[in-house]
């Protein structure tokens, strides 16, 4: 069974892309979260990826996260819950990370 993730891309002020994330990010959705952060990040531009709706992250989901931060513009706008998981996993040193 397939957690419930929203993903909405959208186009930021500065020729950046927002995608908007809402609900939990585990093993069952983290591919296809995965290829939305690959679609948006294809033209080269950055990327910020607002965490703020996301109430759970697993492994697979930092992973996801880590894999795209080292290798392109990704910026992270994440609630305090999710803080301690993006800083242990090493993701605040990849990329930027803001908590909201």
């Amino acid at each position: 069974m397939t957690t419930a993730l929203t993903l909405v891309a959208s186009a930021g002020d500065e020729g950046d892309r927002i995608l908007t994330v809402t609900g939990e990010i585990d093993m069952s959705n983290a591919a296809g979260f995965g290829a939305a952060l690959d679609r948006e990040l294809a033209d080269g531009a950055a990327l910020t990826v607002d965490l703020t709706g996301v109430t759970y992250l697993d492994s697979a989901g930092v992973a996801a996260l880590f894999d795209r931060a080292t290798t392109h513009d990704v910026r992270l706008t994440a609630p305090r819950l999710l803080d301690r998981v993006l800083r242990v996993s090493g993701l605040a040193q990849v990329a930027k990370v803001v908590i909201r």
